[in-house]
């Protein structure tokens, strides 16, 4: 058999293009139709045709990049998490030492602020708020995800204070606890009905916490 021309092999190398380029199209679509989905039905309610109607594809085209709904919410969140991740080393990339627990706590405000459907399919919300979980891999995976978000807090409160570790957990954990706070009830209204803003509570939750390591600093021999 001869060889290919170089024509030929360009021909097919375009070929190949293409259709990366359509599965990366139908692909995209598919997630965006499961964000719109998942936030309306809740992982318990939302079904994979529903999802592909949504993208405009028939069912086998979504079972082609995913093996169910789970392995979706799971692709979805992820990528979430990597784009909080990403905003998170970018706001305190610019920020000094002192600065960087507040450039991180309003960066983790700011980013779910101005998307709070990742907020809510975050916490597993499905009609309400009853925890769902995913199989222990995803549970792995997503966990690991947040864990390295809630890293970049902790940084900022390392680098103020000489915190044991589990102590350092706590005080990340209730920082992270706090602005998750913020954002809920000021995303059902009440903050806006108390007289109060969700960037203001971040910024006291903050100040708090370094007032209370400054104190504990300072009671150090």
């Amino acid at each position: 058999m001869p060889a290919k021309t170089a024509a030929a092999a360009d021909t097919d190398t375009a070929k190949l293009k293409r259709r990366g380029a359509v599965k990366a199209f139908k692909r995209e679509a598919i997630l965006q139709a499961a964000r719109t989905i998942f936030a309306r039905d809740g992982l318990d309610g939302a079904t994979l045709r529903a999802i592909a109607a949504e993208a405009g594809v028939a069912v086998g085209t979504v079972y082609l990049h995913y093996p169910g709904k789970e392995a979706l919410y799971a692709d979805m969140l992820a990528g979430s998490l990597a784009d909080l991740l990403r905003h998170l080393r970018e706001a305190v990339a610019k920020a000094s030492a002192e600065g960087h627990l507040l450039a991180a706590a309003l960066a983790f405000y700011g980013f779910y602020r101005a998307r709070p459907d990742d907020l809510y399919l975050g916490l597993y919300l499905a009609q309400g708020l009853k925890p769902v979980s995913l199989n222990p891999e995803l549970d792995r995976l997503l966990n690991g995800r947040l864990i390295q978000c809630y890293g970049v807090l902790g940084e900022g409160i390392r680098r103020l204070a000489p915190l044991a570790p589990e102590a350092l957990k706590a005080e990340t954990v209730s920082l992270a606890a706090a602005i998750t706070g913020a954002l809920m009830l000021e995303g059902t209204g009440r903050l806006k009905v108390l007289g109060d803003g969700g960037e203001a509570v971040v910024r006291r939750a903050v100040q708090t916490l370094v007032d209370g390591l400054t104190k504990e600093l300072r009671r150090q021999p």
